[in-house]
């Protein structure tokens, strides 16, 4: 489905030159204890937050601002001066990278953001912000500063892992990207414009928003948080946190005609950006299933043509032959309903949980039939299989 902004242009947020990607997750339930005391309060970095209930109102966002702004980072790329910041990243067509520095020197450099994920030093950004570079530095908001490994990128979802060393750092609680509702107040927190450690707030616009920012990439994944919390170049790889503080999201990107914060910012799911950084971390990159068919969603109009009686989930256009849902007994025509008892409602969502799993994993796909409900188990092939579309 492809998002209209009307005279809007959607521009990366990252202040450094490459290609953006879009994301996918892995499965968790683990429980974290949600509950903010300061700073001293320790969390498991792969630890998800299962929570059904609303938000308590008023809001305070004293402590989750305290909580999270020591989590997240100031990130410098160097670039060789050949593969420096040119004209065409001005053009309001092309994605904008940022405040390149534009002294003549044999080198240049873009800004960033990045959120401390363990104690000892793993950071996530956005790929965009250190792809192609040189050299990365990172600066914690105490302003320490250390040398970053990248430990892997992945294009497809826009994001990348960094390791510094160093012990004892603050880190992000994970929260749980599912059970964000659209009105919960959210934060941002980054480096825009060079200005450290920037919180701002909003409120969660809507979810599963496919944007088309990544042409380039041949499986992209985009299935983003959109919020109006003010993010601007700079903010790129920062954290979206909830009112107790938990990540829910790397912010990636905002929808402006000018290049700057115009009302509209997206970031990437916190359950995709699990994902991404456990493959990168046990395999160095990522390990992506597919199951194997081609899809579109189902409004008004198709749904009378194809005699359809309702218009949630996502329908079947075609299989891959003998990929892991032609084996599994779906077929042509079917209306993907939910996947592991979540609902589905659009492609997007179908491709945020499918991108959870690795080749190998098992899912039960449930699926609606000449108006049945039927439930599919679904095996993904131990190798990577190559969508129709």
């Amino acid at each position: 489905m492809k998002s209209k902004l009307n005279g809007v242009l959607l521009v990366a947020l990252a202040l450094t030159a490459g290609m953006l990607g879009a994301g996918i997750v892995n499965h968790y339930e683990d429980h974290s204890t949600t509950s903010h005391q300061g700073l001293e309060k320790k969390y498991s970095p792969f630890q998800a937050v299962n929570y059904s209930g609303p938000l308590s109102a008023p809001t305070d966002f004293v402590i989750p601002a305290e909580a999270s702004v020591p989590t997240v980072v100031h990130v410098t790329t160097t670039y060789p001066k050949q593969s420096g910041f040119n004209n065409q990243f001005m053009d309001p067509f092309n994605f904008f990278w940022g405040q390149p520095n534009q002294r003549e020197m044999p080198q240049q450099q873009s800004t960033g953001s990045g959120v401390i994920i363990s104690d000892d030093g793993y950071i996530v950004t956005n790929n965009h912000v250190v792809e192609n570079g040189e050299e990365v530095n990172v600066t914690l908001d105490n302003k320490e500063s250390y040398k970053a490994k990248v430990i892997g990128l992945d294009p497809s979802t826009d994001l990348a892992l960094l390791k510094v060393e160093a012990q004892n750092l603050p880190y992000a609680a994970w929260g749980n990207s599912d059970q964000v509702k659209v009105g919960e107040w959210v934060l941002a927190v980054g480096n825009p414009f060079n200005l450290t450690s920037t919180v701002t707030a909003g409120i969660i616009s809507a979810k599963a928003r496919n944007i088309h920012i990544l042409p380039n990439q041949k499986f992209p994944i985009e299935s983003f948080i959109q919020t109006d919390a003010a993010v601007n170049p700079g903010n790129s790889g920062g954290a979206l946190v909830n009112t107790r503080g938990e990540l829910i999201g790397i912010n990636a990107a905002i929808a402006s005609n000018t290049g700057s914060y115009s009302g509209y910012s997206f970031a990437i799911p916190v359950n995709i950006v699990k994902k991404v950084v456990n493959d990168l971390m046990e395999y160095g990159t990522v390990q992506r299933g597919f199951i194997g068919v081609s899809i579109r969603d189902v409004d008004a109009q198709f749904a009378k043509e194809k005699e359809l009686k309702s218009l949630q989930g996502v329908y079947i256009n075609g299989l891959t032959e003998e990929g892991a849902a032609a084996s599994a007994g779906i077929k042509e025509g079917d209306v993907i309903t939910s996947i592991n008892g979540i609902p589905i409602k659009t492609s997007p969502e179908l491709q945020e949980q499918v991108g959870r799993y690795r080749p190998g994993d098992k899912i039960d796909v449930t699926v609606m039939r000449n108006g049945n409900e039927k439930y599919m188990g679904l095996l993904f092939a131990t190798r990577m299989e190559t969508p129709k579309s």
